[in-house]
């Protein structure tokens, strides 16, 4: 039996050759991929959610993925439908979320593994959502680097994308290269598994589901047709000249210059050299020169156009017609705007985009700063963020916390002011979040003052301290728990620069693997023996959604409430016995008034 690694590879290979592939369906019976799909989303918030029935992560078995490759075998395997909740949107919209049962959940992850593997080498560089080792600030980096001099900026947003592809052609599409029917059936029965809500089934005639696991790949594969269509017709078609055609009015200075240099008036040179650098070396209407470039995260896309605005309305158009004749979606008109690059700012990924003009600013001896993309932070978005932490336009403490300890006070304000100072440090202007962090910092101490009686001031005096960062010390505020014979824990706030930084990384990001290496929870599986009683064979996987739970458990714990507990996991491989106990106990404490 193949490895997981290995048949991921093969069909690496495969679809990096561009070869067809007609034998995806047996890949279904390989256990080793259900093995690596659970190490894969084990951890998940929602792996202890359940869907339509009461089936989550908790007794998860080999015995559990052979009856799963059984039905995969006869073709009886048959996904249930999700169950329905709503998230709310922005403007008081919700958004409709499913969420499957495990089993599926698992399989999804598999069918995932299977596609990504086989589409990913062929996907378009210009595409950057849900791919791995790509991201938001990839996509923003290459806008940033190289979209210098573009004139129209067109914000293109799907409406109601992932709800709306069509699945015949979203099978057609599979169709042209994977030619196994049985896996096209799998992925048909998933597509159309409908969906309960308030316990009445509903049909999902198109769109990929909600919260499923496999449909980030899926709408990449649906999408990967625009980008095709982008930069095999548009942009070819768009982009016209090798560079543009110098000023006249700056190559007549320039060959004044020249003479005035033969004559040695230096006097007469420097003020001719003054009047060049106010002008621009080339022609920025030159009417042979044309570029178009592209980037797409998501449903989100974005072009950015050297040219006449008419020129990018026919563009707009186009890409309605492609989008609504081939693919059977549409543009949302709202948010599909053409935007003027140098005195208006487009939206993309929560940034302002927009392209710099400024005759007096020089590096140098050159005005280097005209034509070169900026990446701003939002006023609004500043404004939306420190919002929640005021009360009557001043800072003000947070009493759904005042009953957490300080680390957990620190932990959770530091958590939030990190997440945005870090997805906003390739902006040049990323200072401006400076108003966010005293608005942060200063609920965060009314928080711990209003805790323990006490003031602001002494909860700062109580908690500042000083780090060493790339850009020198800097002082933040720190909570510590510590902890015998272990590090102790340690909460910040605050401590990062407010500078721009153009290779900027998300550090709280869970590192991507290249490899496919065994997790420690599937090693201690295969081990087949219980963890609690030491009994060999038919094992499963008990979980709980977080150690705090293991509380409640009672004092002293039991058994395997120590097992967990010294391991610090939230975990145990138990027999089927030990499992079984586990449940009843925790049966009769709900049940214990």
């Amino acid at each position: 039996m193949q490895s997981a690694a290995t048949v991921l590879g093969v069909l690496r290979e495969r679809g990096r050759r561009r070869l067809s592939c007609n034998e995806l369906y047996r890949q279904l019976f390989n256990p080793q991929l259900y093995l690596l799909a659970y190490g894969r989303i084990y951890a998940n918030h929602g792996a202890m959610t359940p869907g339509v029935t009461s089936e989550t992560a908790d007794g998860m078995s080999q015995r559990k993925i052979g009856r799963i490759i059984e039905a995969m075998r006869h073709e009886r395997y048959r996904f249930k439908p999700v169950r329905r909740v709503h998230i709310p949107k922005k403007k008081g919209k919700t958004r409709p979320l499913g969420l499957p049962t495990w089993s599926d959940k698992l399989v999804g992850e598999v069918v995932r593994l299977l596609l990504e593997a086989y589409y990913e080498p062929t996907f378009s560089d210009r595409s950057h959502g849900f791919r791995p080792r790509r991201g938001c600030h990839t996509a923003l980096r290459e806008v940033a680097n190289t979209w210098a001099g573009s004139a129209w900026f067109i914000e293109g947003d799907i409406a109601d994308c992932f709800g709306s592809l069509d699945h015949q052609v979203l099978l057609s599409i599979l169709g042209e290269r994977i030619h196994d029917q049985r896996f096209l059936r799998l992925v048909r029965n998933m597509l159309t598994a409908g969906y309960l809500e308030d316990w009445k089934w509903g049909a999902t005639l198109s769109g990929a589901p909600q919260g499923g696991v496999a449909s980030p790949v899926l709408s990449n594969i649906y999408l990967h047709k625009l980008d095709e269509f982008v930069e095999t017709v548009l942009i070819p078609e768009y982009t016209r000249g090798e560079r543009r055609a110098r000023n006249p009015a700056y190559l007549e200075l320039q060959n004044l210059l020249a003479k005035t240099r033969r004559r040695g008036d230096r006097a007469q040179a420097r003020a001719l050299r003054q009047q060049m650098t106010s002008l621009p070396s080339s022609d920025p209407n030159d009417p042979g020169y044309r570029r178009l470039r592209y980037i797409r995260y998501a449903d989100d896309h974005l072009l950015g156009f050297a040219g006449p605005k008419s020129e990018a309305e026919q563009i707009k158009q186009r890409l309605a017609e492609f989008l609504r004749d081939e693919l059977k979606l549409e543009l949302s008109q709202d948010k599909t705007l053409i935007t003027h690059a140098r005195t208006r700012a487009a939206r993309f990924l929560g940034y302002e985009i927009v392209v710099q003009h400024n005759d007096t600013k020089k590096t140098g001896r050159y005005r280097r700063v005209n034509g070169q993309i900026a990446l701003r932070v939002p006023k609004d978005v500043i404004k939306a963020k420190y919002a929640p932490y005021l009360f009557r336009g001043k800072p003000a403490q947070r009493k759904a916390l005042i009953n957490s300890s300080d680390h957990a006070i620190v932990a959770t304000f530091g958590a939030v002011y990190r997440g945005v100072v870090q997805y906003y440090l390739l902006a040049g202007d990323v200072f401006r979040l400076h108003r966010l962090q005293w608005v942060m910092e200063t609920s965060m101490l009314k928080t711990l003052a209003a805790k323990h009686r006490s003031s602001a001031s002494k909860m700062a005096a109580k908690h500042k301290t000083k780090i060493d960062t790339p850009n020198g010390p800097r002082v933040c505020f720190e909570a510590r728990i510590e902890r015998q014979n272990r590090k102790p824990l340690v909460a910040r706030f605050g401590g990062i620069p407010l500078q721009r930084q153009r290779s900027a990384k998300i550090t709280d990001r869970r590192p991507v693997w290249v490899d496919y290496p065994h997790k420690e929870l599937i090693t201690r599986l295969l081990a087949d023996t219980c963890e609690i009683c030491g009994a060999t064979g038919d094992v499963q996987v008990h979980h709980i959604r977080a150690l705090a739970d293991l509380a409640h458990a009672g004092w002293p714990p039991s058994d395997w409430a120590r097992v967990m507990l010294d391991r610090r996991r939230k975990t145990v491989v138990a027999c089927d016995a030990c499992h079984d106990r586990i449940h009843e106990a925790q049966t009769a404490r709900s049940f214990t008034p």
